[in-house]
């Protein structure tokens, strides 16, 4: 287990019942920023990760 997964076990044990939006997931991304400016450009990138998960891999 790399250490990046308590957090996300914590994430799924606590509010892994929960049902929220995109729309809350990404106020909560810029809250975070807000607070922890150090931490943009990972956030930017995962993110973006997300927002383009279904397009088509190029070969």
């Amino acid at each position: 287990m790399y250490f990046t997964d308590r957090g996300i076990e914590e994430l799924e044990g606590r509010r892994g019942e929960e049902v929220v939006t995109l729309a809350w997931v990404a106020e909560r991304l810029r809250e975070f920023v807000d607070l922890n400016p150090e931490f943009e450009t990972p956030t930017e990138r995962f993110a973006t990760w997300l927002a383009r998960l279904d397009d088509d891999e190029e070969d």
